[in-house]
């Protein structure tokens, strides 16, 4: 097996995630590319994508040197998705093979098998374990033994949590070197940029220039919870006759959201965006970020990974109230994260958010300054995977 990669050269890698679109994962991984440029780092990577369409952030990541490949044969053409990527890891010459796809990541080390690649690191970036299947009883059936093969063909184990690693290794101690955590990196230049003014967002949105905002950024599924902001927005209709809801994200529930807003009478007080360029900015003008996220154990929809958007926020110092399904490695700053469980109820988490927005609100340089100063600086990301790729 020939070694890492020769000296006077960076490693050549291989991502497999599934499109350079707007998911978490692959926005850090562009975070990284931009990051070699700043820090004057020569990177060379590819990025398989299993989805055969070309992504949103294809040509930016061709751009900054990256080589993006977009499957020819998603993962529902078993055998030809397999052939495909066995000849793509084949004939790239690669010292590392890092796959993004949870347990799912089983089958791309099965394409490398016998091929001489040094390093197979999988990085689970979930606090699930999901199989892509409509069928429950396959999805079980499968669940294990994909787990296993990464454990046995991987010689990393990458959690960005703790509880994301730990989830994986089913409450095994982790064995070093093989099992770390590694933390995501985030890009605060933007929110050095001077605050904008709100009248024109809420102006546009047909919102009162007084309105105290909750806002939620995340996917709109059942197990990011979105609903739960419309009934707190509802509890607190009578006492905060400002406070209105901003919904960043898309997802399945875009419609219900407002359907349940109108059902419970403040349909004029939820915005729902989809997703946005200017994140930093709405949550510069926001009061409140509210994650209400599921705080069961389910195998397809167990707690957050992490809560990257948890960070975000505290980076603009605007306060978060929280559910025990974010994990504790989100919080950096302490006095601006409130958690509640969600047994709680609406009416208490109401109540609470009552309580944060009569606060005064944290200095933004001393906030941003914290995490500057964190294992989330772009600087401590991006100096730990070029280590995982190195090592």
């Amino acid at each position: 097996m020939r070694g890492t990669a020769a000296p006077g050269r960076p490693p050549r890698v291989i991502h497999i995630v599934e499109s350079l679109d707007t998911g978490a994962v692959e926005g850090w991984l562009l975070r990284m590319l931009k990051a070699a440029h700043s820090f004057g780092r020569e990177l060379d990577w590819t990025f398989y994508t299993t989805l055969s369409r070309p992504g949103r952030f294809d040509d930016e990541a061709r751009g900054l040197g990256a080589t993006v490949i977009n499957t020819p044969f998603e993962l529902g053409a078993r055998l030809k998705f397999f052939q495909h990527l066995r000849q793509t890891l084949r004939s790239g010459d690669y010292d590392v093979l890092h796959c993004h796809h949870d347990i799912v990541s089983a089958v791309y080390l099965l394409a490398s098998a016998g091929l001489p690649i040094p390093r197979k690191i999988v990085h689970t970036h979930n606090g699930d374990l999901h199989v892509p299947t409509d069928s429950k009883l396959k999805a079980a059936m499968l669940r294990e033994p994909l787990r296993r093969l990464c454990l046995r063909l991987a010689d990393r184990i990458v959690g960005i949590s703790h509880y994301t690693l730990e989830t994986f290794l089913r409450g095994a101690a982790p064995r070093a070197p093989r099992d770390l955590v590694l933390y995501y990196g985030i890009d605060t230049s933007p929110y050095h940029e001077p605050p904008p003014t709100s009248a024109p967002l809420l102006g546009s949105l047909g919102l009162p220039l007084d309105a105290r905002i909750l806002l939620f950024v995340s996917r709109l599924v059942s197990y990011k919870n979105p609903l739960y902001v419309v009934d707190i927005i509802a509890e607190l209709a009578s006492a905060q006759p400002a406070v209105c809801a901003i919904f960043v994200g898309a997802g399945p529930l875009a419609e219900e959201i407002q359907t349940h807003a109108q059902s419970r009478g403040v349909e004029n007080r939820v915005r729902v965006l989809g997703w946005r360029d200017d994140t930093v900015a709405i949550m510069q003008l926001s009061d409140l970020l509210v994650f209400p996220r599921t705080e069961t154990d389910e195998p397809d929809a167990g707690r957050e990974g992490l809560g990257l958007v948890v960070v975000e926020a505290q980076a603009a110092a605007l306060p978060a109230l929280l559910s025990y399904g974010i994990p504790g490695d989100a919080i950096v700053i302490s006095d601006l994260c409130d958690v509640l469980p969600l047994k709680a109820g609406a009416k208490e988490w109401a109540l609470r958010a009552l309580e944060i927005l009569a606060r005064p609100r944290k200095d933004v340089s001393i906030a941003l300054r914290l995490i500057e100063e964190s294992r989330f600086s772009l600087h401590a990301g991006f100096q730990a995977l070029m280590q995982l790729h190195q090592s």
